[in-house]
């Protein structure tokens, strides 16, 4: 019996007394965030706020700035017979329209020759494939660069960059100086000529207008 009234009055002061702590403890957290708003109103009302930028995290990339030039794109003289005659022979066959062109001659073209480090005059002893960011080709590795894109039996010529490059390029070197000699050249683009292939071409604006 005398066990159980302890309990009895034990309990309610216990309770009180916890109730009391609670309190107090309560009121100085409410007092402490009463005065951080207060201190923070100050701040915000006044007008001479400084703006720090975050610091950039070492292991995110900076975005690179993207870029509208394609891919697949052959940059070719477009005033020469033998050129265009290629140019036509490869729409023919590229049923999956996997190749896009560019005549050397157009302003689209300067973008490519940047990309690539290359001049016009470099072009023009050389035709170029630009294959992807950071991939493009020349000579005889370009031609059958793009000949792998093509359908079979075609692709299966791009076998032959198993040969050296020099033998390859002298080949490709001899018929490209004596083209114009062979097949001749025009005064303006040969694409013109031909409205039908357009649209094979990223140029097309600047060649119809």
């Amino acid at each position: 019996m005398l066990i159980r009234q302890t309990r009895n009055f034990s309990s309610p002061f216990l309770s009180s007394c916890l109730l009391k702590r609670l309190f107090s403890s309560t009121s100085s957290s409410t007092h402490l965030v009463t005065g951080a708003a207060a201190d923070v109103a100050d701040v915000t009302s006044s007008d001479d706020l400084d703006y720090i930028d975050p610091p950039l995290s070492s292991t995110l990339k900076p975005l690179s700035t993207p870029t509208l030039l394609q891919p697949g794109v052959v940059v070719y003289d477009g005033v020469c017979h033998l050129c265009h005659g290629g140019v036509k022979w490869i729409i023919s066959v590229d049923k999956y329209r996997k190749i896009k062109f560019c005549c050397l001659q157009s302003k689209a073209a300067e973008p490519y020759l940047r990309l690539c480090g290359l001049d016009r005059e470099d072009v023009l002893r050389r035709f170029l494939f630009v294959e992807g960011p950071g991939s493009y080709h020349q000579a005889s590795t370009a031609a059958l660069k793009v000949l792998s894109y093509l359908p079979l039996p075609y692709s299966a010529l791009s076998s032959l960059l198993i040969i050296p490059r020099p033998l390859r390029d002298a080949v490709y070197d001899y018929v490209a100086k004596r083209r114009n000699d062979w097949f001749g050249k025009s005064e303006d683009c040969l694409v013109l000529q031909e409205k039908e292939l357009l649209e094979r071409f990223i140029d097309r604006d600047e060649m119809m207008h």
